[in-house]
């Protein structure tokens, strides 16, 4: 099964970072978002991607065609112009990318891959969130309930720390990171029928809720969007203290 990931937007809350790069770009640990998003799909045996470039995608494709040089030591010899590389690694990935345009919406951008889709159910999530899904649990859940698309779901935590009061404003505890309102997000990690069924805008996506034919596959584990500057240093602060759950390799 194939897995299209999302990598064209502009990012204007990041624009620290994307006004140089494509969001999927940023680096979290010195590797960009995208890199841990294919690890998490690759990690449950998942290796062929298809990349929806839009924004700055020409740094994708080029991060992507030199990363076998990213990946080894080398040894250049100026009088030949020749390379030969040593101890090199390289993931078991094949790639495909496809400038989707600029200011294309998700639903246009599937339907300008669609030829490298084929007949056969894919994966498509966001270029810019990680989770510790369980991918297999994922794709069996969507195999049970036999209807259209599975988009996952979860219960994201406020940005802001809240206060528990009682009737008479008595501060009884601070809750440092509470659940929202309680409400089911999409969270991207979705799995979907065949190229044939290109339905991505919100308006179709709709039509098929109330037809019955959108399942959610309700996550209550670790799921985080890099849409701001504080999200990114949240995720370098996990990484850096061993502590990411979506990192398991």
């Amino acid at each position: 099964m194939k897995v299209l990931i999302l990598a064209g937007g502009l990012g204007s809350r990041l624009s620290e970072e994307t006004t140089l790069k494509p969001k999927p770009m940023v680096e979290i640990g010195g590797k960009p978002i995208l890199w841990h998003i294919m690890k998490i799909y690759s990690s449950y045996g998942f290796n062929e991607f298809v990349i929806l470039c839009g924004y700055k995608g020409y740094l994708i494709k080029e991060y992507f065609a030199h990363y076998f040089l990213h990946m080894s030591d080398m040894t250049i010899d100026m009088t030949t112009n020749s390379i030969i590389n040593h101890n090199s690694h390289a993931e078991p990935w094949k790639v495909t990318l496809v400038d989707t345009g600029l200011e294309t919406m998700t639903g246009g951008r599937i339907k300008k891959v669609r030829e490298y889709i084929g007949n056969e159910p894919f994966m498509l999530t966001y270029g810019d969130g990680v989770s510790d899904l369980n991918i297999n649990d994922l794709i069996s859940y969507h195999k049970s309930h036999r209807k259209l698309i599975t988009i996952t779901s979860v219960q994201p935590e406020s940005h802001y720390g809240s206060l528990v009061v009682n009737d008479e404003h008595k501060v009884l505890s601070f809750q440092e990171k509470p659940q929202g309102d309680g409400a089911w997000i999409n969270a991207g990690f979705f799995v979907c029928p065949t190229g044939e069924h290109i339905i991505f805008e919100r308006e179709p996506l709709e039509r098929l809720a109330r037809d019955g034919q959108l399942y959610t596959f309700k996550h209550d584990g670790f799921w985080k969007p890099m849409d701001t500057q504080r999200d990114k240093n949240l995720l370098e602060d996990l990484i850096e203290k061993g502590k990411a759950p979506w990192i398991r390799w």
